[in-house]
């Protein structure tokens, strides 16, 4: 499918591209690449599990806070301008997480990066599905390479911050130049998100009027309301407990199993490879459906990923555990803004976006905690990503009974 058309002289699939580097910035690197340097952080600092998760805890209760504040701060500014200003936000957080070793100054570290990360994230998605009524054909696709975006991320963390780790080798805390690293590359994609941020900004001036034609008349005109969506939120949430569990500490698991360097950043960098590829594996299913069914299905997926590190330390069973997770976890995302999009008008997105957003935020809060409270003890790491993937699939069976509105 091209990314551009003929007849229209708005480059949709290069700023659906470019607005990818926020995903890839407030999830790929914000969020993911924690995982990369848990286990010299841990090893250096003497952390348990549990403190180590507690990390991305912090993380997540700091989305939280950004997803709350972002319908509020919308009265007040656009949402690119939100969205450049809480990238450069996330880069000056993670670059000063090189600077502490201190527990309690890295959680707050890691609760501000969240913030940002949270503001970033949401907006993002809501430009996205603007981005979308211009082109409601491919809208799915135009989402999925938003989301995608967290690929990006995730690869340019797994090639280059076990590169930076090497190099810091012998060096008093080297895991604080993975942190630098990290924002530098945050820095690099901050940049490039200015242009399609301006871009944006012009659009919103010129609705398009055959999308909300389009709209009108397929959409409900109620307002957004947490109860028509019960089950969906339910089912999201299930995933924000499952899916962080093993991003956070499937990496720690493959070293214990003896793996190697070279062989992690392998894992890590075809997992990300995969996430940018789900932009058009799932982009049908999305533009198909208005009802649960893309939730649920990619939830059931990802809590069979999941629970593969579990059950073996067969390679191939491995690699191919990352990649499905990979190819599924961002369009779990993609899938319910899509529900947003189907089910209410453009004026209530944001309110739509914002609450499954608060949803995701709140399930990885308990996720790395729980999680790493659970491999504290008998049956250690493998034991917390079958939590994961039970999680996951109680997600998937609520997501199941949430119908279009």
């Amino acid at each position: 499918m091209p990314l551009s058309s003929p007849h229209d002289p708005i480059p949709y699939g290069r700023l659906a591209l470019a607005l990818s580097l926020g995903a890839a910035v407030s999830l790929g690197i914000t969020r993911f690449a924690y995982g990369l340097l848990l286990p010299p952080m841990r090893e250096d600092l003497g952390w348990s599990y549990a403190l180590a998760g507690s990390m991305n805890t912090a993380n997540a209760v700091g989305y939280l806070l950004g997803a709350m504040a972002m319908a509020r701060l919308l009265q007040r500014t656009s949402p690119s301008r939100l969205f450049v200003v809480g990238a450069v936000l996330a880069t000056l957080f993670m670059a000063a997480s090189g600077f502490f070793t201190s527990a309690a100054a890295l959680l707050l570290q890691r609760l501000l990066a969240g913030v940002a990360s949270g503001l970033v994230f949401s907006t993002g998605g809501l430009l996205a599905a603007r981005l979308g009524t211009r082109q409601p054909q491919r809208s799915g696709l135009l989402l999925g390479l938003y989301y995608g975006g967290t690929g990006i991320g995730i690869a340019l963390s797994a090639l280059g911050v076990p590169l930076v780790l090497d190099m810091a080798q012998g060096r008093p805390h080297a895991w604080s130049w993975g942190w630098w690293a990290m924002a530098l590359l945050c820095a690099g994609a901050t940049a490039l998100m200015v242009w399609p941020a301006r871009v944006l900004d012009r659009l919103e001036a010129t609705p398009p009027q055959a999308a909300s034609g389009a709209a009108g008349s397929t959409v409900s005109l109620r307002p957004f309301r947490w109860r028509d969506f019960a089950f969906g939120l339910l089912g999201y949430m299930g995933f924000g407990i499952g899916y962080i569990g093993y991003m956070t500490f499937v990496i720690a698991l493959l070293r214990e199993q003896g793996a190697s360097a070279a062989a992690v950043s392998t894992f890590y960098a075809l997992l990300g490879l995969a996430v940018i590829a789900s932009s058009r594996i799932w982009a049908g299913l999305l533009d198909r459906h208005r009802d649960g069914q893309p939730l649920a299905r990619l939830n059931a997926l990802l809590g069979v990923a999941a629970i593969v590190p579990a059950l073996t330390t067969a390679w191939p069973l491995l690699l191919a555990s990352g990649l499905l997770f990979g190819a599924v976890f961002l369009s779990v995302v993609a899938s319910t803004t899509a529900l947003v999009r189907h089910n209410l008008p453009p004026t209530q997105w944001a309110a739509g976006i914002s609450a499954f957003t608060v949803t995701f935020a709140a399930g990885q809060i308990v996720g790395p905690t729980v999680v790493g409270f659970i491999a504290d003890g008998p049956g250690g790491l493998a034991r917390g990503l079958v939590f994961s993937a039970g999680a996951l699939w109680l997600g998937a069976l609520l997501a199941l009974r949430q119908r279009a509105l």
